[in-house]
């Protein structure tokens, strides 16, 4: 079981042995305490990955426009680390992870192209097949 973290989140740091706190326009991710759901699950926790905001708001544009999908931050959070995931163990591994999220509360920040830019993030112009966009 891999947790996926945004770019650099407290508990991806305790994850790694370090401690360091980041702010995410996704809600819940980059939290820096140990949750009692989190506590249970750590045994079991072999990697944790980094993911931007960029690397979101990108996802969710490609999983509703390719796959027609509308997810909010972290199911898109999660795909980003499920791709990573995915890179890392190579071919010939199945690879899961949850869709936790629906767009619809997500539309006043993850959709929202104004909202984004304030912060230095942008909607793509355009959305292709390939999933370059995850570093």
């Amino acid at each position: 079981i891999a947790k996926k973290q945004v770019k650099v989140s407290s508990i991806f740091e305790l994850l790694k042995k370090f401690y360091y706190r980041y702010d995410t326009i996704t809600e819940g991710i980059g939290i820096d305490r140990m949750t009692a759901n989190l506590s249970l699950a750590l045994p079991h926790i072999t990697d944790a990955f980094k993911g931007t905001d960029q690397e979101a708001v990108t996802m969710a544009q490609y999983l509703l426009h390719k796959e027609g999908l509308f997810l909010g931050s972290s199911s898109a959070m999660n795909c980003v680390g499920a791709v990573k995931m995915a890179r890392k163990l190579g071919p010939g591994h199945t690879i899961v992870t949850v869709l936790c999220d629906s767009g619809q509360r997500a539309l006043s920040k993850l959709y929202n192209e104004d909202f984004l830019q304030k912060r230095g993030l942008n909607l793509p112009k355009s959305i292709d097949s390939s999933l370059d966009f995850v570093s």
